[in-house]
This record gives C-alpha cells, structure tokens and sequence, in this order.
C-alpha cells in the first residue's frame, strides 16, 4: 500500500492581525504501536466543505507520529483518476460521486463527513431573479453532474414546475465560477463556499438560496478512503477521522483563526474565507458529522431518480463507521497574541 509523502506547504504569506500570529501548538493524536512517522496524503478542494482538511493538516506538522498532507486539486474528476490509479488513499469528494464509485466496483468507503451546509446558489446581480423559475434559458454552472448540489437544484424545479431541460446546466470547476459569473459566461452557480461569497463580496453576483435553507444539514461532501488502507493501516485511518472530527470542532470554536490557517492552503484571500465563516456563522458547519443510513440513501434515491446511478447500491456496503469517535474534542491547536479583528 503506498501512502504518498507530499511535500507540505508551509503558511505562506498569512495575515497578521492586530498582536500578530503567535506560536501554533499541537499536541498529537496517538497512534497505538506505530513504530515511526507515517504521511498520507488526503485529497481536498479548495472549498470551506473541506476546510478540516487543511487544519488537520497544520496541526500535524509537529506530529512525531503521523502526518497528513492536505494535497489540493481543483476538480473531482482528477480526484477519481488520483484514486483508481492507486495514486490516493484518502480524499474528500462529493457523495453522489463516492456511490458512483462504488458502484462502478471502485473499492472505496464513506467513513465521515466533510461539513453540514456551506453551499450556496448565486445568480448575476444584474437578472431579476427570485426563484429558479426565471433562470429558464439560463446557463446555470454546477461542479459535477455527481453533485448533490445538482441533486438539490433538480428537486428545486420539480417543486416550482421547472422542468429539467428548461435549464441549461454546464459542469465546471469551482474555482472558475465566480470569474465567469462576472464575465457574464455563465447566469447563475450552485457550489461549496468560498467560491460563492467571492462573488458575493465583489458585486457581480448575489445570493439566491443558501444550501441551509433549502436542505436543513445538507451533506454535499464526504471523506472516503480506500478499502485498502482500511485493511493494511487502519490506525491511520481511524486517527484520520479524529483528527478531521477534532479539527472540526476547533474550527467552530476558533473561526477567525481557522480561515487563517486554512486561506494559504486554499490560495483564497483570508478576508474571503473569514466572511464565510461568520457571514453568517451558520453558513457552514463542522458539527454532527457522523452521516445516518436515512440521509445517504435520501441522498442515493435522488441519484437513482436523476440517473446519476444507473443501478442501486447498499449503504451498508457504502459506510464504515467504526473509526468515528465517541467522543470529540476540540483538537489542541493554541494560537497564541492573536487578536482575531477583521482587517
């Protein structure tokens, strides 16, 4: 099993505010009978549904045991590719996306989830749009046919009469999106922030609809790993959803300081990344992100009905939810002479 050894990104270039950044301290999550310092990288986008990637990732630099490597992409079809060559063990994706997989005979397992909500549908400020209903004849950008933000947006136009083809959806990467929504290339956008505050913060678009208000603890991506890392490094795995469940939790006690350490790794200007975690604070969370057998097959039946799947799958084959922790604490991550204000 080869767990690739990326090199790590320092924080470069971070923003320092006020008293300035002091010195981050992490005390390491423990592995039983690991005989030295083991790195895995784990495949994230750089969007604030994958933001515990990158804090994990921070937090073990220090770690005498193992270490993450956040390894940044920008779209999920390179994802899958890094997967089914061997070449990545662990990575967030968007969980249409992981049943495809899986039912494609590509061995992979659901062992937790990235966030709740922390999506959001923009439309170009200068349309009279209220409702999906006046985006018929639109170009409407979404990540991924897979994606569980087109899952939403389908439902959407059956409840206001839309029909699909009404709509003119292209896929596209979401770091692409606000810039054509200002180019007027594209009408309107359904993706994972920051991408869509971006626009939001320059003026060329406005929200729509939050995931939030749509889809109460809407699930758009989760972390998967391979059946092969279960099998051959389970500690790394079972310490892999610690640290993201315990990252998560500092995340939403620390926001200002979590787009601090996060911005550098997903390029975004902090000012950008602290807007979404406090504009408003519930935009997105990292809380409650063990995923029911209820929410992934809501989630599979939609698939199925909008021929994402072509053939079913069991959630029981789909889910490994032995490595979740009972209990979760915040991960040890101190940030010390920080006086987190806003620029």
């Amino acid at each position: 099993m080869k767990i690739p050894g990326a090199t790590a990104r320092w924080l470069v270039g971070a923003m320092i505010v006020t008293a300035g950044l002091g010195v981050l301290r992490y005390k390491p999550w423990q592995l039983a009978n690991a005989a030295a310092r083991e790195h895995l990288s784990v495949g994230f986008l750089p969007v604030t549904c994958h933001l515990t990637c990158p804090v994990t990732a921070f937090a073990t630099k220090t770690s005498r045991r193992i270490r993450f490597d956040a390894q940044r992409f920008t779209d999920f079809p390179t994802i899958v590719e890094s997967i089914k060559s061997g070449n990545l063990d662990a990575t967030f994706m968007i969980a249409p996306l992981a049943m495809q997989m899986r039912a494609q005979g590509v061995p992979v397992k659901i062992v937790y989830l990235g966030h709740r909500d922390g999506s959001t549908v923009m439309v170009r400020r200068d349309l009279e749009v209220h409702d999906l209903r006046d985006l018929r004849g639109r170009v409407f950008a979404i990540p991924s046919k897979y994606s569980n933000q087109y899952l939403v947006i389908r439902k959407l136009m059956q409840d206001q009469g839309v029909d699909p083809n009404d709509i003119h959806f292209v896929q596209m990467a979401p770091p692409d999106m606000p810039a054509a929504l200002k180019a007027k290339a594209i009408d309107a956008y359904f993706v994972g922030e920051p991408h869509a505050a971006k626009a939001e913060l320059d003026s060329s678009g406005r929200v729509l609809y939050m995931a939030k208000d749509i889809w109460p603890g809407f699930i758009s991506c989760v972390l998967v790993v391979t059946e092969r890392l279960i099998r051959q490094h389970p500690d790394v795995v079972r310490d892999l959803v610690r640290g993201i469940a315990e990252s998560g939790e500092w995340a939403e006690r620390h926001r200002l300081e979590a787009a601090h350490v996060a911005s550098p790794y997903f390029r975004q200007d902090e000012k950008l990344v602290r807007y979404v975690l406090t504009r408003p604070p519930d935009r997105v969370s990292y809380r409650m992100l063990a995923p029911t057998d209820a929410e992934l097959q809501k989630i599979h039946d939609m698939a199925l009905a909008a021929g994402i799947l072509a053939k079913p799958i069991a959630i029981k084959d789909l889910v490994d939810r032995s490595f979740i922790p009972a209990d979760i604490e915040p991960a040890v991550i101190e940030v010390d002479s920080v006086t987190a204000s806003a620029r």
